[in-house]
C-alpha cells in the first residue's frame, strides 16, 4: 500500500537566546535592562545562542488507512513532529511528504480565527482543506452535533472556554473527511466522556480508510485505538511497534520496581504523630520476596507499622494503581482483624493483604496505603509505596495470550442445559 506519510531524515532545530546575565530565558525586558547597564558602563556583550535539537534524523513511513500513535515523556519531540506534519513549522533538514487532504488539531487556538464565530471558522476551516460552500453544508449537521456547541454556533470563538473550543474544533477536523488526521493531546481539555467520544470518533475515521496520527500521554488510549507506535525519546525514534510492545517498553523503562521498603526508626518514617509506616513489600504466598511475581500466583502485601498511641483504631486501606496512577481497585483490613478499625495497643503490627492469583492482569501496578480511624475519613495517603510488574504465567493451564484490561479474574462459570 502506499505510504500516507513518508518522513526521511527529519530534523529540527531551534536556537536559545542566552540572557546577558548568562541565563536561559525569553524576559525581554530584563535583558534589554541588562544590555542597557552595560552600555552605560562602557561594556557591550555579544548575543549568545545555543542550539537546541528538538528532532534528531526522523524516518519513518505510514502506511494509508494506518493508525499510528506517538508516545513519549514532555519534550520528547512529539508535538514538533506534528507541528512540521501539519506545515504550522519548518524542518530544519529533511523531508515529510503527505499525500491528501490533512485536517489537524494540534492544540487549543491553533486553527481557529479568534473574532470569528463558530460557524463562521467551520466554513473557514472547510474552505482551507479544498471543500465546496455545499460540501461543507453537507456535513454541518452532523458536525454541530457532535461539538455540543450548537447555543453558542454565532458566538465569536474566543469567548469559548478550552473544552469548548476543543470539541467543535475537533468535530470540524474529524467530519471534513481529510484524508489524513493528525491529534495532539488537546483532547485532554474536555471531559471524560468527550474523550471517549472523540476516540470512538477517530476509530470510525480509521476504518473509514484515513489515516491517523494521534500524540496522547495515555497509554490505555493508545493501545486501543493505534495499530502501530512510535516512541520518541530526546528527539530521536527510540522505538517502533506495535502499541502493546511499544506501551511494555516504555513503561519498563520509566524507574525499576521497587517490592521492599523499610524504615529503621518512627522519626524518619513516613506517617504523623499517631501513625508510622515501618515496613512496606511484595511476597509471594510462601513468604518469600518477589521481584517478578506471575499471573498465576497469589501475591501478599505487608505494612508493618508503630502505633504511636495506645488504643488508636487504625484501619488501612491498600489502593493498587495501574502505571499511569489510574486507580483500579481498593481492599479494605477485615473488620474481623485487629488492623480494621479496632483500638490497638501502642506498638508494632502488621498486615498482610492478599491478591489471590489469576487476577492482576500483566503489567506495571503501584500501591497506595490510605489510613483512617475506623470508619471515618481517611487522614494519611502514602503514594508510590512500590511499584511491581506481574508477568505472564505461560505455563498456566489457562494462559491463552494477552488479553488487554486491568484484572484478568478467574471467575465461576456454570454451563447447564436451558
Amino acid at each position: 500500500m502506499e505510504s500516507a506519510i513518508s518522513v526521511s531524515g527529519l530534523a529540527k532545530r531551534y536556537r536559545i537566546r542566552r540572557n546577558a546575565n548568562g541565563k536561559y530565558g525569553t524576559d525581554l525586558a530584563d535583558d534589554l535592562a541588562a544590555r542597557l547597564v552595560d552600555l552605560a558602563r562602557g561594556r557591550w556583550r555579544k548575543v549568545e545562542y545555543d542550539d537546541f535539537w528538538a528532532l534528531r534524523e526522523v524516518d519513518f513511513h505510514v502506511a494509508g488507512g494506518e493508525v499510528l500513535g506517538l508516545v513519549g515523556r514532555n519534550g520528547a519531540g512529539k508535538s514538533t513532529l506534528l507541528k512540521i506534519l501539519a506545515r504550522v513549522v519548518r524542518p530544519t533538514s529533511g523531508e515529510a511528504l503527505l499525500r491528501g487532504r490533512v485536517g489537524s488539531l494540534l492544540e487549543v487556538g491553533t486553527g481557529f480565527h479568534q473574532d470569528l464565530t463558530g460557524r463562521e471558522n467551520v466554513y473557514l476551516a472547510g474552505a482551507i482543506l479544498g471543500l465546496t460552500r455545499r460540501e461543507i453544508q453537507s456535513r454541518f449537521e452532523e458536525i454541530v452535533e457532535f461539538s455540543g456547541v450548537t447555543k453558542f454556533l454565532d458566538t465569536p470563538v474566543k469567548r469559548y472556554s478550552s473544552g469548548m473550543y476543543a470539541r467543535l474544533a475537533f468535530a470540524v477536523a474529524a467530519h471534513l473527511e481529510a484524508d489524513i488526521l493528525l491529534v495532539d493531546e488537546v483532547l485532554a481539555v474536555g471531559d471524560s466522556a468527550f474523550q471517549r467520544k472523540c476516540l470512538g470518533k477517530m476509530g470510525d475515521v480509521a476504518k473509514q480508510g484515513r489515516t491517523v496520527v494521534f500524540v496522547s500521554h495515555s497509554m490505555q488510549s493508545v493501545q486501543s485505538l493505534c495499530t502501530r507506535c512510535l516512541w520518541l525519546q530526546d528527539g530521536a525514534i527510540r522505538m517502533d511497534g506495535t502499541a502493546r510492545e511499544v506501551a511494555d517498553a516504555y513503561f519498563g523503562s520509566n524507574s525499576e520496581t521497587c517490592t521492599q521498603m523499610t524504615w529503621a526508626e518512627p522519626a524518619s518514617a513516613p506517617g504523623d504523630r499517631e501513625f508510622k509506616l515501618r515496613s512496606v513489600s511484595v511476597r509471594t504466598s510462601e513468604g518469600q520476596g518477589s521481584d517478578e511475581p506471575t499471573t498465576s500466583e497469589p501475591i501478599d502485601l505487608i505494612f508493618e507499622f508503630w502505633n504511636l498511641k495506645d488504643g488508636n483504631p487504625i484501619a488501612l486501606h491498600a489502593v493498587i494503581l495501574s502505571d499511569e496512577e489510574n486507580p483500579l481497585f481498593r481492599m479494605i483490613a477485615s473488620p474481623d482483624l485487629p488492623a480494621g478499625g479496632q483500638p490497638l495497643a501502642k506498638g508494632v503490627w502488621r498486615a498482610r493483604c492478599r491478591i489471590p492469583g489469576h487476577f492482576l492482569n500483566r503489567g506495571f501496578h503501584r500501591v497506595q496505603l490510605q489510613v483512617s480511624h475506623g470508619r471515618q475519613e481517611v487522614f494519611l495517603t502514602l503514594d508510590n509505596l512500590l511499584r511491581f510488574e506481574m508477568r505472564e504465567d505461560r505455563d498456566d493451564r489457562s494462559w491463552a495470550g494477552y488479553w488487554p484490561g486491568a484484572i484478568l479474574p478467574s471467575l465461576e462459570w456454570s454451563v447447564v442445559s436451558a
